[in-house]
């Protein structure tokens, strides 16, 4: 049974953060909110978490997961970023926009892209999301919480505790969340190509 979070959204609690951080070094999976819609979480390192990910969303090995950043520093540990492709991210980070780059040896082989090993990184704009990463002290594994066969993400703590009760180790609840995914930019070419339209405005990158 999943543990519940109920969490400030501008002001999050610090014991509650450091019980979810807790459970996430404890190898645990969580669904949490950020600024377009819920995503599941665990750390990088934990290969279970990765396969329960696989088995709710249903994913192929061709997924792109997501590593979610505090900021442009620790971003930069795990992707390859020229001048140009790093100004025009800094334009529009924080932000609901989910970026594809060439990924460092950082990152471990099972998240990446097979063929063109690259991985999907983002600076969200959500205080939540901020606390956790910030006591986490490195990126989150993520994926977006889309479940199979629908066309909506899950927008509300209380329905995804009800749904995924026994699949994830703990929900965060931190009140509205957006209902729409990130835009997802890709830069693995070295020019921008837009390859989901989201939250984002994806215009400055057409």
């Amino acid at each position: 049974m999943a543990r519940f979070f109920d969490v400030h959204p501008e002001d999050p609690q610090p014991r509650a953060i450091g019980q979810v951080v807790n459970m996430l070094r404890d190898g645990g999976l969580i669904a949490y909110p950020t600024d377009s819609c819920y995503a599941l979480g665990a750390q990088i390192g934990n290969r279970e978490a990765l396969d329960r990910i696989r088995t709710i969303r249903q994913l192929d090995g061709k997924h792109h997961f997501t590593l979610v950043c505090k900021d442009f520093a620790q971003m930069g540990q795990f992707v390859m970023l020229d001048n140009d492709i790093f100004r025009s991210i800094k334009a529009v980070t924080p932000g609901s926009y989910t970026f594809i780059l060439p990924a460092t040896r950082e990152v471990p082989k099972r998240l990446l892209h097979p063929k063109k090993k690259t991985v999907g990184v983002r600076i969200p704009d959500h205080k939540v999301v901020q606390a956790l990463l910030a006591e986490l002290g490195e990126p989150l594994l993520s994926s977006t919480l889309l479940l199979p066969d629908e066309e909506e993400p899950l927008t509300q703590g209380w329905e995804i505790k009800e749904r995924l009760d026994n699949q994830v180790d703990g929900v965060i609840d931190a009140g509205d969340t957006g209902s729409e995914p990130t835009t997802v930019i890709d830069f693995s070419s070295g020019v921008a190509e837009v390859v989901r339209r989201g939250t984002g405005d994806p215009s400055r990158f057409e």
